[in-house]
């Protein structure tokens, strides 16, 4: 039979889940015609798609004369399926324009055609709910639709109604639709809370016992075809209830899943409403949260359906031939069999589940097969880098005949007479015999770095080149161990180190990663949407390790004697004889407590934080954990090492100094923008670990993708727009409380200048100011984003210490209590979440 002879159906919403579903019903004894907003991704065959705004008169006319020429101007039945549907449960405009007066729009449009019949798909829901268990309730029972949704709902009944002219009608009341890959979107929820073990999953509302009744996908698009085989006998106006007559309580669902999930008895405790409420507003008000509990499905938890659907049979013969607790095992089984997919499907978060314990089974079948990457294909790629570097250590060799003979460029075997260094606490040798000290040392490690830089060139001794950085790193170190009178020395080893260690493990192939590790080229890690150890997210850690690294080498020169004094602009030295702050704090009885020049210490530590942060390639978060690790005890340590610095400095030192607080803002600036990198690695190496893989030896050599299929995407190769915005905004984002939180705790620092007060409420503005600034910057990480409700204690002590110390002005008691309860409602919000997604950390990000 030729399709155009067919009688014609239209399916609004015909792109979507029941409108494609219900297409492929009705296909083959009818002419289907979907009208969608947008063509769908996949299309079916033997179905056109002709797209339509149902919010726009223009747009409705001119499709429905395209059917015109199409079909003519007899149309055998309409399926209206579109509609506006949101979970907030509040009044959306969309509802009105899409779902009531894009309706009319059709019908006023179908009654310029020969149109036998218009199908409206409801919802149980614009019925009041049983009023008890075991009553059921049939399509005369009163209406009461309790929230946007149905109200909608039953307007466009309503309309309808007014409106039809002589097309005969069905209303479609249907329960929630489900399928073997669930698709309903509470049930689907409900599960991924139990699959998750989520604290709401083990938590309700209302009456547990109650629940509502649901419609397998097959069942409906059989109710939908019988109704257009039927048109021309059903009454011209019919109203259907359509769903399952098994009505399973929320207990009962729970218990189900519980079982089939965890194998376990699921074990739900009900709350009261309020609290559920209270609960759900500080999620959405204060906490700036997600939730998937909202409060109209806390008003309406306690209704209980159950369905007679006695009219269905009588005048369709249909009846369900599914039940859901049938269809869960099936449900279950598929989500248990590729979680991420699931998710997918039913339109929740992959990522959630990319590192569940399904997906890193899956993982480790597929890693006992052949990698991506054989190992010959490794092999062979290694010894190509490998041959295209061999200057590199060639270039170490060279740096190593420097370094034998710098002691004499620099003379530091030539008698010197040099003042003590002002940071020095302790007795240290005369001057010109720690200038030979260091001239042998020179000597000595440009002898091992030519050593190990040759012997490291032969593929089977490639491990060699670790022993040529950590000479290189002993070069960094060796000025300050020897308390060095030559500002050249320092300056040069400090160069000459950073580069030995370039080109021993960062420029040839780094040794010692294993072949199973750089088999394949996939860089996120499970369930990221992004990598954290591009260049692109590393090279401003690095930039901004430079600048610390510039402040702590002028700080170190003045400790160590090299130049006469420093520079401090606003910061006096108290009490001490230096001419400024800065002299005074570099040589307080703190540093001076230190075996080496503080500062140079400092200098030592951003020198290893940018070697750190720029070994390794994209990958690096799974192919060298250990540093990656590193890189993170080198940051996080020192963040708080600084800020504990410039705590002590005013209570204890009785001076500030300003170059100081830039190096301690650089280096808690560096902690946010790290995190990320450090987690992921953590991340990973527990996924390995689960997936059969040795921790020791992934902790070291690195390890496997457990992801398959990646594509990395461009990093450094990009318009230099999107390459500064990810420098800014890479893993960070900036909620304006946060950014608020921060100026607050630098307001609180210099607390003296605006309230006048004195120690000790002084000493506990500064050092709770330095805190709050610590923690408001880290939480800037989205993935630390909880940090800051720390700042939470902190704000409840900062109001409270005017009345616990003494020190305290009016005006000061006043502004810290405005302070502290500011703070205390800064930290609460969460602040807008990116796009951004970390895997199963996502849950985390409160």
């Amino acid at each position: 039979m030729q399709t155009r002879s067919l009688p014609t159906v239209l399916i609004t919403g015909s792109s979507g889940f029941l409108g494609q579903a219900i297409a492929r019903g009705l296909l083959g004894r009818y002419r289907v015609i979907g009208l969608d907003v947008a063509q769908p991704k996949s299309a079916i065959e033997g179905m056109d798609t002709l797209e339509i705004d149902l919010t726009s008169d223009d747009s409705v006319v001119q499709t429905m004369e395209k059917i015109r020429a199409r079909t003519g101007d007899r149309i055998a039945s309409v399926i209206h399926l579109a509609a506006y549907y949101d979970t907030t449960g509040e009044d959306n405009p969309k509802y009105d324009a899409v779902t009531v007066q894009g309706t009319r729009r059709l019908l006023d449009a179908l009654r310029t055609f020969e149109t036998e019949q218009f199908v409206f798909s409801s919802t149980l829901l614009v019925h009041a709910p049983s009023p008890e268990k075991g009553v059921k309730i049939n399509e005369d029972w009163p209406l009461d639709p309790p929230w946007a949704y149905p109200r909608s709902k039953a307007e466009t009944e309503a309309l309808i109604a007014e409106r039809r002219g002589g097309i005969k009608t069905v209303i479609l009341r249907l329960a929630g639709v489900y399928d073997e890959d669930c698709r309903a979107v509470f049930i689907a929820q409900q599960i991924a809370r139990i699959f998750e073990r989520l604290p709401t999953a083990y938590l309700f509302t209302g009456d547990i016992t109650h629940g509502q009744p649901y419609l397998h996908l097959g069942d409906l698009v059989d109710a939908v075809v019988r109704v257009v085989d039927r048109r021309a006998e059903l009454p011209d106006e019919t109203t259907f209830l359509i769903g399952e007559e098994e009505t399973a309580s929320y207990q009962e669902l729970q218990e189900h899943i519980g079982k089939l999930v965890h194998g376990e008895t699921w074990r739900t405790l009900s709350l009261p409403k309020g609290i559920v409420k209270l609960g759900t507003w500080v999620q959405d008000e204060v906490l700036g949260a997600d939730a998937d509990i909202r409060s109209w499905m806390v008003e309406n938890s306690d209704d209980h359906y159950e369905l007679d659907i006695s009219r269905a049979r009588t005048l369709l013969g249909w009846k369900p031939r599914h039940s859901l607790s049938g269809t869960l095992p099936e449900m279950i089984g598929r989500l248990k069999a590729d979680p991420t997919a699931w998710y997918a499907r039913n339109k929740l978060e992959p990522s959630a589940v990319a590192a569940s314990e399904p997906e890193l089974e899956a993982a480790e079948k597929r890693l006992r097969g052949p990698l991506e990457r054989s190992k010959e294909e490794v092999d062979a790629a290694l010894e190509r880098h490998r041959s295209f570097t061999l200057w590199a250590p060639l270039t170490n060799a060279v740096l190593g005949l420097w370094l034998i003979v710098s002691p004499f460029a620099y003379g530091l075997f030539d008698p010197v007479a040099a003042p003590v260094p002002p940071a020095l606490g302790h007795e240290i040798a005369a001057p010109a015999i720690r200038d030979a000290w260091m001239g042998v040392s020179e000597i000595v490690s440009g002898l091992l770095i030519i050593v190990f830089a040759l012997w490291g060139m032969y593929r089977r001794w490639r491990w060699a080149q670790w022993l040529t950085a950590a000479v290189g790193v002993w070069v960094l170190f060796a000025p300050l161990a020897f308390w060095t009178t030559s500002a050249a020395a320092y300056g040069a080893d400090t160069l000459i180190g950073m580069l030995v260690v370039a080109f021993a493990v960062m420029v040839p192939p780094t040794p010692g990663i294993s072949r199973r590790a750089l088999a394949a080229d996939d860089d996120l890690p499970l369930g990221w949407s992004y990598s954290p150890s591009t260049f692109t997210q590393r090279i401003p850690i690095i930039a901004l390790a430079f600048v610390g690294l510039f402040v702590s080498r002028y700080l170190a020169a003045f400790q160590l004697g090299h130049i006469d004094g420093l520079w401090d602009p606003f910061f006096g030295p108290g009490a001490s004889p230096m001419k400024n702050g800065s002299e005074a704090v570099v040589t307080s009885w703190v540093s001076k407590g230190f075996p080496i020049a503080d500062a140079g210490l400092g200098a030592f530590a951003y020198v290893l934080d940018i070697l750190a942060g720029a070994i390794g390639d994209r990958r690096r978060w799974r192919t060298m954990p250990w540093m990656v690790l590193l890189f993170g005890l080198l940051i996080i340590p020192l963040g708080l090492v600084s800020v504990s610095f410039i705590i002590i400095q005013p209570p204890l030192i009785g001076a500030l100094c300003t170059l100081c607080i830039v190096q301690a803002a650089v280096t808690v600036v560096l902690v946010p923008y790290s995190v990320d990198e450090v987690l992921a690695s953590c991340q990973y190496l527990y996924g390995a670990k689960r997936a059969g893989e040795p921790f020791w030896r992934t902790f070291w050599r690195g390890g496997p993708s457990l992801s398959e299929d990646q594509t990395p995407k461009p990093d450094l190769d990009r318009p230099a727009s999107a390459i500064l915005r990810e420098f800014v905004t890479g893993g960070v984002n900036f909620p304006w409380t946060l950014v608020a939180s921060t100026a607050l705790g630098a307001f609180l620092m210099f607390s003296p200048l605006v309230f006048g007060t004195a120690p000790p409420l002084y000493f506990s503005d500064h050092v709770l100011g330095c805190l709050v600034i610590l923690v408001a910057v880290t939480a800037m990480a989205e993935v630390a984003r909880p940090v800051r409700f720390l700042n939470v204690v902190l704000g409840a002590w900062i109001a409270a210490s005017p009345f616990v110390l003494q020190g305290a002005t009016s005006i000061g008691t006043a502004g810290d209590v405005f302070a502290g309860l500011l703070l205390i409602g800064l930290s609460l919000p969460r602040g807008k979440r990116s796009e951004e997604h970390y895997g199963s950390w996502d849950r985390l990000i409160v």
